[in-house]
């Protein structure tokens, strides 16, 4: 039975103790919040640290609330409680969507959207929806606040713009006027596991004019887990089907899968044409008041 490398741990009491840990103990330390993700990276010895830096303590980064034009979320903020949002399920039902297919009633009630987020997983739900809203990271350090785009957050597989001694400390997500809509959709080989492929939408509309969307793509190989140049295929023309259509395969074209113990690649790209149309058709469907 394999366990991890041997490394220390320190509890913070405070984001100002969590950083001054994190700075004390360079970069081989890491933050460790629900634990799902990065322990059992440790236990296959995937991963190795020198100090864990649990912050389970620092309960003012768990809420969700709205801040200004945005609807703010701490990074500590459990996948259950975004489910659970009534402030989510009225301007982003995706959050919904996306946090009822991630892994069981266990995980959701420990993991939190900064590990998911942070992690960076190809694979990641979250990383899809965050840059389909076109989201917002908050990250602080002893030098003070910065904001990177979500589009910008994630530079490779479990590889994110977060700096040494750094904390990802809120998401915050544009609240749209008028009549937007948003869904997520999941292929998964058996109930809470990694997807095969999933894709994420928002879309306003004016009318039967596309205002503005966005595009997420998970377990595909899409840069960044968006799709841009289908996103443009919509924006300012009519919300029809022909021109989901033409998104979807676009969405897909943008694509990089690989093929793996989920599937071949041509599959995966199929999939990521068919739940892109799957999204964008529910997503405007709500954006309507038609439910689903």
């Amino acid at each position: 039975m394999q366990t991890p490398a041997p490394f220390d741990y320190a509890r913070a009491s405070s984001l100002e103790h969590a950083l001054e840990l994190l700075d004390r103990h360079g970069p081989d330390a890491r933050i460790v919040a629900g634990g799902h993700s990065l322990l059992p990276m440790l236990k296959l010895r995937v991963a190795y640290v020198d100090w864990l830096v649990d912050i389970n303590d620092l309960r003012d980064l768990d809420y969700v609330r709205v801040d200004g034009d945005a609807i703010a979320i701490g990074a500590l903020t459990r996948h259950a409680t975004m489910l659970e949002s009534p402030l989510l399920a009225e301007h982003y039902r995706i959050f919904a969507d996306a946090e009822r297919v991630i892994a069981d009633p266990v995980v959701r009630n420990r993991g939190t959207i900064g590990g998911s987020l942070c992690q960076a997983d190809p694979s990641e739900d979250l990383a899809a929806v965050c840059s389909a809203l076109r989201a917002e990271m908050v990250l602080r350090s002893a030098e003070g606040t910065r904001r990177v785009p979500a589009r910008e957050f994630h530079q490779g597989p479990y590889e994110t713009a977060c700096r040494p001694a750094e904390i990802l400390t809120e998401v915050r997500v544009p609240i749209r006027a008028g009549w937007v809509g948003s869904a997520y959709s999941k292929v998964e080989r058996r109930a809470g596991d990694w997807p095969v492929a999933a894709a994420g939408a928002f879309v306003q509309v004016d009318g039967n004019t596309v205002t503005d969307v966005g595009i997420g793509l998970t377990a595909v190989g899409a840069p960044h887990f968006c799709a841009p140049e289908a996103e443009e295929r919509l924006r300012g023309g009519p919300a029809g089907d022909g021109e989901l259509t033409a998104a979807a395969e676009l969405a897909a074209q943008a694509c990089n899968p690989q093929t793996d113990q989920r599937g071949p690649a041509d599959y995966k790209r199929h999939l990521a044409r068919e739940l892109t149309l799957r999204s964008l058709r529910r997503a405007v469907g709500r954006a309507r008041g038609q439910g689903g």
